[in-house]
């Protein structure tokens, strides 16, 4: 079960499409920001160093995050309480879903056992609410009445955050995905699921894609672009490295923790 949640087919949370939001433009510093994994200290350095870099730059600014703040780092809930408090001063932020955030949400539901989130990384998350599996399957030995007291415990303003989530930003010049399009559809064709879990099929494919597609999602060594892909994913829990990209006057600076 835990190879078909990484690969999207043991889900069953796309059975309501994900908003889809849209900006008129990027007429003003935009910093995008990879995949976080429960790194509360990563993006709070990254976050310091957005914020000097912009301070010689105009107007407000806007910080746009890919999805993925959850499992297997040790800080999900705070990572999760910083995105749904105010931004730096100055900067306006839009919070994309991703899989894990997809994966959260489907446990909750019922529609995945504790085990299958847990073999993404829920356990991470779980302690960082304070939930401590082991001690509690001893207090709650049938599964039902863990999950019940597990599902009772999480936060609910931050499960309707996460539920709030869209799944893409996009603007005339470019996309912003988790993972990234499934190439042989348009944009307005794409499903949830593609746009959440895809890898090869996008990363590999010679296709000419429609326009810009900034995303995370496939680990790589440093942000990397590739035509008309730009991956910001530099595996934060294991590397120690956060990535982010500012897009502003048609060029783009790559800055890591």
């Amino acid at each position: 079960m835990a190879e078909n949640l990484t690969g999207g087919k043991g889900m069953r949370g796309f059975s309501q499409r994900r908003r889809r939001d849209w900006l008129d433009a990027l007429d003003r510093p935009t910093y995008v920001i990879g995949d976080v994994h429960g790194r509360y200290d990563l993006l709070s350095a990254l976050e310091r160093k957005i914020v000097a870099d912009a301070a010689e730059l105009p107007g407000r600014k806007l910080i746009i995050m890919l999805g993925d703040y959850i499992d297997r780092g040790p800080a999900s809930a705070q990572v999760v309480g910083r995105l749904m408090a105010q931004p730096p001063q100055g900067f306006d932020r839009i919070c994309l879903t991703g899989n894990h955030e997809m994966a959260m949400l489907d446990y909750v539901d019922g529609e995945i056992s504790l085990s299958d989130w847990v073999a993404v990384g829920g356990d991470a998350t779980l302690k960082s609410y304070g939930v401590d599996i082991p001690a509690l399957r001893q207090q709650y030995p049938q599964p039902k009445k863990l999950d019940t007291f597990i599902r009772t415990w999480l936060p609910d303003d931050h499960i309707n955050f996460l539920r709030r989530l869209p799944i893409l930003l996009e603007t005339p010049q470019v996309l912003f995905v988790h993972a990234g399009i499934n190439p042989d559809r348009p944009i307005s064709a794409q499903t949830d699921e593609d746009l959440v879990f895809i890898r090869s099929h996008f990363i590999d494919s010679a296709q000419p894609l429609p326009k810009l597609i900034i995303h995370g999602h496939t680990p790589v060594k440093a942000a990397q672009a590739d035509g008309l892909r730009l991956n910001l994913d530099t595996g934060a829990f294991r590397s120690g490295r956060l990535t982010a990209a500012r897009l502003w006057q048609g060029r783009v600076h790559i800055m890591s923790t």
